[in-house]
């Protein structure tokens, strides 16, 4: 990921604070996990200063960003899980998301990646050939090809 959280909540902090979909129930319940689960992150007289709903949404959105960002790094890592909790397409439609999701491009991963889980470079011909051979032999042993495959054979009392 490379950035900090910090640095990523700068970067989305513009998005963040115009996007729509945040409305007052689910920016309260961020406001409720970071309190409850982090009381150190949000005291509950700031919880109660950020779910104040005479101040627009966007002015509390906006203000708790800038709060989270005074408090440092742990304060903003915890801000985006519980995002990612709450509100899981707003978290993935980040700028920050999708530029790691764009930057992790399965087509152009360095080849080490794509050696390391290679089994072996026999084509899928290879493959339903021992598929055809197991099976085979599965059915022989099934339908009376017992007596081939059994190490007792020579002690079976049928043959005397």
């Amino acid at each position: 990921m490379g950035d900090s959280f910090h640095d990523q909540l700068a970067e989305d902090g513009a998005f963040l604070r115009a996007e729509r979909r945040l409305d007052t129930e689910l920016v309260d319940k961020i406001i409720l996990q970071l309190n409850r689960i982090y009381p150190q992150i949000l005291t509950d007289k700031e919880a109660t200063k950020f779910r104040n709903l005479d101040v627009p949404t966007c002015v509390r959105r906006g203000e708790l960003l800038t709060h989270l960002q005074a408090k440092g790094e742990e304060a903003c890592r915890e801000f985006y899980r519980a995002l990612h909790l709450h509100v899981e397409d707003v978290y993935y439609s980040l700028p920050t998301r999708l530029r790691l999701r764009d930057s992790v491009d399965p087509l152009t991963l360095p080849s080490a990646y794509k050696e390391r889980h290679v089994m072996n470079d026999n084509g899928p011909l290879f493959f339903i050939g021992c598929f055809s051979v197991a099976v085979g032999m599965a059915l022989v042993y099934y339908f009376g090809g017992k007596e081939l495959f059994s190490v007792w054979h020579t002690y079976n009392p049928r043959w005397i």
